[in-house]
């Protein structure tokens, strides 16, 4: 399963009532740093499609988003499990640190 595009009208929907953990990018299409990070998320969301749910806010097309949880750095990844935020981590990182967040062995 591919990486949902996250807005303020699915977002409620897709992170807050999943049924598995959710794995959030809050990221710009201009930055640096979110698109190195880009291809790790993305094959997260291939390889473990059946225990993580993974999707994408841009931060310009969503600020609400982004100011409703805090983020004031880019690329922030954020850990939902059952509509609550359970990790958090700002700047580029490896794969292995992201499945770390997600309480996922590598």
């Amino acid at each position: 399963m591919a990486e949902i595009i996250l807005t303020g009208k699915n977002f409620e929907e897709e992170v807050m009532h999943a049924d598995r953990t959710v794995l959030v990018d809050f990221f710009a299409t201009w930055c640096g740093p979110c698109r190195m990070i880009a291809p790790i998320v993305e094959k997260i969301a291939e390889e473990y499609a059946d225990t993580v749910k993974v999707g994408k806010v841009d931060v310009d097309e969503s600020p609400e988003l982004a100011a409703a949880f805090g983020v004031s750095s880019i690329p922030t990844l954020v850990v939902f499990r059952d509509g609550q935020v359970v990790n958090k981590t700002v700047g580029y990182c490896s794969k292995e640190e992201i499945l770390s967040l997600l309480d996922i062995d590598a």
